[in-house]
């Protein structure tokens, strides 16, 4: 079978493959990241991290030829990392002098963050067919540039990023695992329908597959996946505010920014388990589920005319703010639309589909389904096809002189990549500290309890779901499913879950009366949820941050011509079923209106309730704003840097993490007179004089943990952080 492109990369293809000679080669390295992405393991986080990290080599190869911008790490400091640059000459063609830097530092950054990926072959194939069609020789490896090489500084620039990589907190040495995460709760074995009434229901649960494949069709082994980067808060950021940084404790330190407060936790209900906030965000989750059916007639219009135009002072934040917020029934959330299309001046024409086609197509479209760029990808490939139409003026913040693409595009991306990079650490964090469930384990657990409605009915559990007519009810005689003892059990009218596909090119699962401990997100049998915590949203914090960069760096909230398009081909486009029923038109007019449409998305697929969506909206909202700001300070040359000091830069401490003798290596130009420990709670644990050149310490007494290394030398004191791991 034909590899299926994501649905983002096909659009990208068909709407500038005119256009594709004139790229600037900061474009043509963004192509080639995400093709590597699509070719990794699903990682949003570690993605989102390589993405940000390439756009900052993209940047400061342009920036060091610009009189007024400030490059990000050659010759400053970026977050406590300083990286010493004696500048070249100016060139007396700086675009070409840029294009081979640029190309050097992507090339080499590359070879090293995807060696290990499953696609190694074929992106390593495509990286150096790259560099082959620019005339670059690739046996050029050193970093020394007194020469004035621009290949060597390219070099030189990849490997201080590598460098600040292999310290910055992800855990990059040891493939960013997890170090301290445990899961509390025991796996989901997806393939035995166990009734999981035993499980804690605030807390995540891992699936348990006979065969898992991530979110870009890659076979893992062991058919349990571990927690994606429950640690990832601890990264070092690009724009957030350490003020806006808790030390909070749920079994190990985690590093969060801008603490959402806690998701509903599951109560006690004596009756009418609606009014149980965490019972109703669930419970919503598979009433949507009912609306997957092609069969259901039922049509709404989706045209900018009714969706979107949403005022953030309309996002809910009380629970009853929440039920008048988004549909239970129906579907959608509140919603005002636009009047007219802004720059035709004329109203948008309404689009009648039907609903059952319009939510199975947004669960798959927003998704990270097979070769997928993951989210923070995804949005990269959103901003290439903005930059690619032709009605787009290439301003920065929509003032000024038109800029040059390269220039264009190194703004945007170091810009979008530094407030994707900060949604991951934001989200990242929060998941990893409230470990919150996910629908299915949630949907299974309340079922397997019963339900919390009528204390006088069969089944009654303060902890069941609640009953919704039509909806969600009790088995009684005569039901199709009161076979095998099913009568009092709870039943739901839902999308019937990938058992009931076999070909996914002509079936379709479709929706019916289930048991409600079988239920499914709308998503492959070999997937079914993304393996890391559901609080808060990665997608609604991720499209967010996005749209508001997109917006403040265009300086217009609207898509070019005041509408963004993506045609939905019939029965083809579904990957996993058939579908859907009918050819229509993806519409935005806003990339706002795009971003809220991500996180409803989320809602019809059976992965998040709505509790997680809105804190990850307000999150990205933030996020955007201040990745904006500082990209802005660093173009117009007003960051103030801290004093370089190669000397810090150069103090390494090793292995890290260790487990018992912690090595310090620094430059022979000076000496460490004296090292103290202290833990998280700034408790001083060691404290030791030292006379050795190349000094050592003993860690095997201290408990697993971040430790902050603070080294008194003879030019000042140095603080660095390592971990240990036994």
């Amino acid at each position: 079978m034909a590899m299926r492109f994501s649905v983002f990369f096909m659009l990208l293809l068909l709407s500038c493959s005119s256009v594709f000679s004139q790229h600037s080669v900061a474009r043509d390295w963004n192509e080639e990241m995400l093709h590597a992405i699509r070719n990794d393991f699903a990682r949003p986080t570690v993605h989102a991290r390589n993405l940000f990290h390439g756009a900052i080599a993209m940047y400061d190869a342009w920036a060091i030829f610009n009189d007024t911008a400030t490059p990000v790490l050659l010759g400053n400091t970026f977050q406590g990392f300083s990286v010493a640059y004696d500048p070249l000459p100016m060139p007396s063609n700086p675009d070409e002098a840029t294009h081979e830097v640029m190309s050097y530092a992507l090339y080499r950054l590359m070879q090293h963050r995807f060696k290990d990926s499953p696609g190694a072959d074929e992106i390593f194939v495509d990286i150096n067919q790259r560099m082959a069609s620019y005339g670059y020789n690739l046996f050029v490896t050193s970093t020394d540039y007194s020469d004035g090489s621009y290949a060597k500084l390219g070099n030189y620039l990849a490997s201080q990023i590598i460098a600040f990589g292999l310290q910055d907190g992800s855990n990059e040495e040891n493939d960013y695992a997890s170090i301290f995460y445990a899961p509390v709760n025991p796996p989901l074995i997806l393939e035995v329908y166990d009734e999981i009434d035993h499980i804690n229901p605030d807390r995540w649960q891992p699936l348990a597959f006979a065969s898992f494949i991530d979110q870009s069709g890659n076979i893992i082994p062991g058919g349990i996946p571990n927690f994606l980067s429950p640690e990832w808060g601890q990264v070092a950021p690009f724009a957030l505010d350490p003020d806006d940084l808790e030390i909070l404790n749920n079994g190990f330190n985690s590093y969060v920014y801008n603490d959402p407060g806690a998701p509903p936790t599951i109560q006690d209900s004596p009756a009418n388990g609606l009014t149980d906030a965490y019972k109703w965000h669930f419970a919503l989750v598979s009433a949507w589920s009912s609306h997957l059916d092609p069969s259901d007639p039922l049509r709404i219009d989706i045209s900018p005319a009714n969706l979107g135009n949403l005022d953030p002072a309309d996002w809910p934040e009380t629970f009853s703010e929440y039920l008048d917020f988004y549909d239970f029934t129906e579907g959608g959330a509140l919603s005002q639309g636009h009047d007219v299309n802004p720059v035709t001046g004329l109203p948008y024409a309404p689009q009648m589909v039907k609903r059952s086609d319009y939510a199975r197509v947004l669960a798959e479209f927003w998704a990270d389904g097979p070769d997928s760029e993951t989210p923070p990808g995804h949005w990269f490939v959103i901003a290439n096809y903005v930059s690619d139409d032709p009605l787009l003026e290439k301003r920065f913040g929509g003032e000024g002189p038109i800029l040059s693409d390269l220039e264009w595009d190194v703004k945007l991306y170091v810009t979008l990549g530094g407030a994707m990079h900060d949604s991951a650490v934001t989200t990242w964090g929060i998941k990893g500290y409230y470990d919150y469930v996910r629908p299915i384990s949630a949907l299974r657990y309340m079922a397997a309890k019963g339900q919390s409605t009528d204390p006088s009915l069969p089944g009654f559990d303060p902890h069941g779901l609640p009953l919704v007519p039509g909806l969600i009810e009790l088995i009684e005689a005569g039901d199709p499913l009161a076979a095998d003892g099913n009568i009092g059990k709870v039943k739901v009218r839902a999308w019937k879950g990938p058992d009931y596909i076999e070909d996914p090119t002509t079936d379709i699962a479709g929706v019916d009366w289930i048991l409600a401990t079988r239920w499914w997100p709308y998503q492959r049998g070999t997937f079914v949820t993304p393996p890391f915590a559901g609080y808060v949203s990665g997608h609604s914090t991720f499209s967010r941050a996005a749209a508001e960069v997109l917006t403040f760096v265009t300086g217009d909230p609207f898509f070019p011509g005041g509408m963004g398009t993506f045609e939905v081909e019939q029965d083809t486009f579904l990957f996993f079923e058939k579908g859907p029923s009918e050819p229509f038109t993806l519409q935005w007019a806003t990339y706002r209106d795009a971003s809220d449409q991500t996180s409803l998305s989320r809602i019809w697929g059976g992965i998040h309730p709505p509790i997680d969506d809105i804190p990850g909206r307000r999150l990205g909202a933030d996020i955007g704003v201040q990745a904006f700001n500082l990209a802005a300070d660093y173009f117009n040359g007003d960051v103030l840097g801290v004093e370089e000091n190669e000397l810090i830069s150069q103090i390494r401490l090793y292995p890290n993490p260790v487990q018992n003798i912690l090595q310090i290596a620094h430059p022979n130009t000076f000496t460490i007179q004296k090292i103290e420990v202290f833990d998280m709670a700034s408790r001083k644990v060691i404290s030791e004089e030292n006379k050795k050149l190349q000094p050592a310490i003993s860690v095997g007494d201290l408990t697993d943990g971040v430790y902050l290394a603070t080294l008194y030398t003879d030019f000042g004191t140095v603080v660095k952080r390592f971990i240990v791991n036994k």
